[in-house]
């Protein structure tokens, strides 16, 4: 049996919205878990956390895997944010830095430390791919279990790496966005066909003035229908603006299916390497705390 410190933590939301739960084990030298032990972890969690992450650091430099309750997940924005906000906050020294690396699958990425004066940290979504995939309206439509009318059908849909690879969606209205509800397993099965990871849907109509976009994910892939609180996905929605020339500096999108309380994602744009990439930020909060015992492989 392994003791492991775990801990939950609700991200992008300080407890006025619902968040989005991640766990989080952050591991030593003297006990560390093999990729089987992982995903039984994650698994054993189903249902009380979305993504578990698994966190190793050497020196300022943090190596970071993820797993839901079916499979590995490349990349995971909401718990990145979580456990990067978390180790921060808490460590004195990393309070202090301004930017810490971090290696996910994906490659190695930048978060960066607004923990004090914006309460939130920032981190660097993977250079994006643009994807080609045969799909049409019509099976879009099916898959989201929703009549056409409810698309904007005038705009584009894209499937765009992030991280993820994200199909996004524009919506005809705020009504129609919050009035999506697909079948888990029919729109898991469209995923698997279409080698897409998530679902992505938007709106310009909003509920609260000072965000800009509407959003909701969907990730039947990874076990559960919505994600209430994504990096991933809405990285993939920046990069949608920008190469639609719908991109505006430094915006915040309220994500989720409430209408008064949604989640609240912060997106910039950041020039690396001569290209711009997406970071999105936010903080979070901190609900369990404890001793997590997993039985050996």
């Amino acid at each position: 049996m392994k003791e492991l410190t775990f801990k939950k933590i609700d991200a992008f939301t300080k407890g006025l919205s619902s968040g989005n739960p991640a766990g989080y084990v952050l591991m030593d030298p003297n006990n560390t878990l093999n990729d089987k032990e992982m995903q039984k972890m994650a698994a054993e969690l189903k249902g009380f956390v979305n993504e578990v992450g698994y966190v190793s650091r050497q020196d300022k430099q943090f190596s970071l895997k993820f797993f839901s309750s079916e499979c590995e997940v490349d990349f995971c924005g909401h718990a990145t944010i979580a456990i990067m906000y978390d180790l921060i906050q808490t460590n004195p020294e990393l309070m202090k830095e301004e930017e810490l690396k971090i290696k996910v699958k994906a490659g190695t990425l930048s978060a960066f430390n607004h923990v004090k004066d914006e309460d939130a940290v920032y981190i660097m979504a993977p250079e994006p791919e643009f994807l080609e995939r045969t799909i049409s309206w019509g099976e879009i439509a099916s898959a989201m279990n929703a009549d056409m009318i409810k698309f904007d059908t005038k705009k584009s849909f894209e499937v765009i790496d992030g991280g993820l690879r994200t199909l996004i969606i524009p919506m005809a209205s705020m009504k129609d966005c919050l009035s999506l509800y697909p079948n888990q397993e029919m729109l898991r099965q469209f995923c698997m066909n279409k080698d897409i990871d998530i679902v992505h849907v938007f709106t310009d109509e909003i509920n609260n003035s000072n965000v800009k976009y509407r959003t909701r994910v969907f990730a039947p892939k990874f076990g559960y229908l919505e994600d209430p609180a994504t990096g991933s996905g809405n990285s993939a929605f920046g990069y949608y603006l920008m190469k639609n020339n719908l991109w505006t500096e430094n915006f915040c999108i309220e994500q989720g299916p409430s209408l008064d309380k949604p989640n609240i994602i912060k997106i910039r744009s950041y020039r690396h390497e001569e290209i711009y990439r997406i970071l999105f930020g936010g903080c979070g909060t901190t609900k369990i705390i404890g001793n997590y015992y997993l039985q050996e492989i």
